[in-house]
């Protein structure tokens, strides 16, 4: 099975509560989610935010909407993973942010494909980046985490962004393979991390047939003056 864990809180110190800002009356949140569900190998889509009151307007939304949830940890996001890989033993997961509306279902389709006809560590296209910001999927095999976790010597950063531990030992350890796009936009940004991000993106995010959209065209729409 395989399965996508959409990685959210409310505490953004750039964009509060960006996640369940609301476009057309539907939370930010949802726009990721139904843009997962267009993906034909992700079979179950769960979000995993923390334990802090501050994330119950998330945990309140999934519930609404029936999605699966898993809270933990704040800041130790690597064990909020862990416990939603332990709770629906999976052998590896797909990594999707919550501020990524426009993420295109048929890149996290063809990460899912290497991963499975290679057979490697780790699926990135991200390391080194050539897709927008928002664009980003990683697949990633499950014990992965698990051996992290175990070291003593994690540092706070790997444990608040989970892959950071394994772009720096890949060279010597980890089997990753990045793939890329043909051209760079690695400056550009179809993520929300702040409001002028959302100003930029709100207009394409209302167009009647957004979740069909390619993220070339969610791109096109929005930077109408580049190649």
């Amino acid at each position: 099975m395989v399965v996508a864990i959409i990685q959210a809180r409310c505490n953004s110190k750039r964009f509060p509560n960006k996640v369940m800002k609301k476009i057309n009356g539907k939370p930010l949140i949802e726009y990721v989610y139904k843009r997962i569900q267009k993906s034909k190998k992700i079979k179950k889509i769960i979000i995993a935010c923390s334990s802090l009151m501050s994330d119950d307007p998330i945990a309140n939304y999934c519930n609404k909407k029936k999605y699966l949830l898993l809270r933990g940890s704040l800041n130790n996001v690597l064990s909020r993973y862990s416990a939603v890989l332990k709770k629906y033993k999976l052998n590896y997961f797909v990594r999707i942010t919550g501020d990524s509306p426009c993420i295109d279902p048929r890149l996290i389709d063809k990460a899912i494909n290497i991963f499975k006809n290679k057979k490697c560590d780790l699926v990135t296209n991200v390391n080194p980046r050539s897709y927008p910001k928002g664009i980003s999927v990683e697949v990633i095999k499950s014990q992965l985490i698990y051996d992290v976790e175990k070291k003593t010597n994690i540092t706070r950063e790997n444990k608040e962004h989970i892959t950071s531990y394994f772009y720096k030992k890949k060279k010597n350890k980890y089997n990753i393979i990045n793939f890329n796009n043909n051209n760079n936009y690695s400056k550009y940004s179809l993520a929300i991390d702040t409001i002028d991000d959302l100003k930029r993106l709100k207009s394409v995010l209302k167009k009647n047939f957004f979740f069909d959209f390619t993220w070339k065209q969610i791109f096109k729409t929005v930077y109408k003056n580049e190649n």
